[in-house]
């Protein structure tokens, strides 16, 4: 008979599991690590397997950087915001861009009409990427970029604006996120088959190997399998397994591990199930780092670190009841510090509505600080460390993930089991039981299935795109094309083609695109010749 004080009441679930169907025991001691090895499982902050960070002295040395990705209808607003956030006190750059420059479709292609402008910002030319980068000195400044079919386009725009301020590529400091597998999982924005995918990333891995030292050229994600369904597991399982495939493939190319794994990056989700979420990201470094030291033979300890930015969970917000979202992005970046994150980005509580507004956007940040500065959570290395629950639950999350690989392993690796379907069922399963859970009030969403409002309540001011921004943006691609050297322009695009259809590397043909004022829908179509483009992968 449980005491008075225990006894369960009718608010919790009958079931204490995690998001990963882990069970919970009501209490945790040193029993649970009988045949934990202290040395081997924990060690210290700073030295392998770095489960407690990679840095010595973690946010005592440096806190975290403080990102808002941002990116809406046309270069100069998106400016705009990314000027207000820095006034704010963010300190990184984090672009979103449309569907159609995520597609490699110009702002006037058929394909682009209704979508140029609403979910990131469009970018066509290399005007228009001056235009989103004006006053911000590249130098200076750490710009991380969501982008994946069209990465290497984006990279050489950059490239090419940075030389425009002065700055060489050298001195480039930021990541592009340059992930297709998870396109092929979770999101659906591939443009070519994934061989010649896979060509282009290893392309930007070698360009940015001899050109832009300081550049993260690849941030292999598990954020977006995570917001199709994936648990906390399933998530770690699979970003790890694809980052697998890509080193695989760097390698083959000829390209030296310990040259390349030290500019890799990783992406991570956050979400609600506090002790979870820092169970995983703690589980995700030691795990990287046997992977990379015994998997792959990297002799630097460099290239043993796993490194990642962190996004709170835009899945959970939801649109009733929006200021509750702030709780819950809260506890979210609450897990992403815990757990050893090196960037971070907070999610605005109106985003289940709309794009965030610059008041909503300023919140989110403010979040972040409130953190950083006034709870504590930063003064101590790791402070959840030896916890008889935390530790037990990082080897529980490790176990499953090592589970999934060896399963992949046995299919051939991660794209033979995208190609077979296996990680879009695995999420999509994972997917189905959330939701049958929130249907039948197993599992608790505050203000939609319990404690929700009787009587409708306004929704706040959201953000509107103005739908004339194509107009703008078609006006800008013919201005110019006019002012352009055409001749100089179609020279580049066949020297483009013709490095596509041998074995030299795309990235520098790809910059002497850009510079030479060819559009991003131009040179996706010129590799669309050579290519193709891929049939449906059974994206989620």
């Amino acid at each position: 008979m449980l005491e008075p004080a225990l006894e369960r009441s009718p608010e919790r679930q009958e079931r204490f599991e995690t998001s990963s169907q882990i069970p919970l025991e009501p209490l945790y001691s040193s029993d649970d690590l009988v045949s934990w090895d202290e040395r081997e499982r924990l060690g210290y902050p700073g030295s392998y397997p770095y489960t407690r960070g990679v840095q010595p002295t973690m946010y005592r040395g440096r806190l975290w950087t403080m990102r808002q990705y941002a990116g809406y209808a046309s270069a100069e607003e998106s400016n705009a915001r990314y000027r207000y956030l820095r006034a704010r006190g963010q300190t990184g750059l984090s672009v979103a861009f449309d569907l159609p420059t995520q597609m490699g479709y110009d702002s006037d292609h058929p394909m682009a009409e209704g979508e140029v402008g609403k979910v990131g910002v469009a970018i066509d030319s290399l005007d228009d990427m001056e235009r989103l980068l004006d006053g911000l000195p590249l130098d200076q400044v750490s710009t991380s970029m969501t982008i994946n079919s069209t990465a290497p386009i984006l990279l050489a725009l950059y490239v090419a604006v940075g030389k425009r301020q002065g700055v060489p590529p050298r001195a480039l400091n930021g990541t592009v996120q340059n992930d297709i597998l998870k396109e092929y999982i979770a999101r659906g924005t591939y443009v070519y088959p994934p061989k010649a995918s896979m060509r282009l990333i290893t392309d930007v891995f070698a360009y940015c190997t001899a050109e832009l030292p300081s550049w993260n050229f690849i941030s292999i994600s598990g954020y977006h399998m995570r917001e199709a369904g994936a648990t906390a597991v399933q998530e770690l399982a699979f970003t790890l397994a694809n980052a697998i495939a890509y080193c695989d493939a760097a390698v083959e190319t000829g390209l030296d591990v310990d040259e390349f794994a030290p500019r890799i990056g990783f992406f991570f989700d956050s979400h609600n199930d506090l002790f979870e979420e820092v169970a995983k990201f703690r589980a995700a470094r030691r795990m990287w780092a046997k992977i990379m030291r015994e998997r792959f033979g990297a002799k630097k300890s460099r290239s043993w670190l796993l490194r990642f930015h962190t996004q709170t969970a835009g899945v959970t917000l939801q649109a009733q009841q929006v200021d509750n979202n702030v709780a819950r992005v809260t506890v979210q970046a609450l897990a992403a510090i815990l757990g050893g994150t090196q960037s971070l980005h907070t999610n605005a509580r109106d985003e289940a509505l709309a794009l965030p507004t610059e008041e909503s956007a300023q919140l989110a940040l403010r979040t972040q600080q409130v953190l950083a500065f006034e709870s504590g959570v930063a003064d101590v290395v790791d402070p959840l460390a030896g916890c008889y629950f935390v530790e037990r639950l990082t080897d529980q999350v490790e176990e499953g993930a090592w589970r999934y690989i060896e399963q992949i392993d046995e299919l051939g690796g991660s794209l033979r089991a995208i190609e077979l379907g296996f990680i879009q069922a695995e999420i999509q399963e994972s997917a189905y039981r959330f939701q049958r859970e929130v249907e039948r009030g197993e599992r608790v969403i505050v203000g939609v299935n319990r404690f929700a409002d009787e009587t409708p309540v306004a929704a706040p001011p959201i953000l509107r795109v103005d739908p004339s921004v194509r107009e703008r943006q078609a006006a800008r691609i013919q201005g110019v094309k006019a002012r352009r050297d055409e001749r100089e322009a179609q020279g580049a695009l066949e020297a483009l083609e013709q490095a596509a259809r041998g074995d030299a590397n795309t990235m520098p043909r790809i910059l002497a695109c850009v510079e030479s004022l060819c559009t991003l829908g131009e040179i996706s179509d010129r590799l669309r010749i050579v290519f193709g483009e891929a049939e449906d992968m059974g994206a989620l």
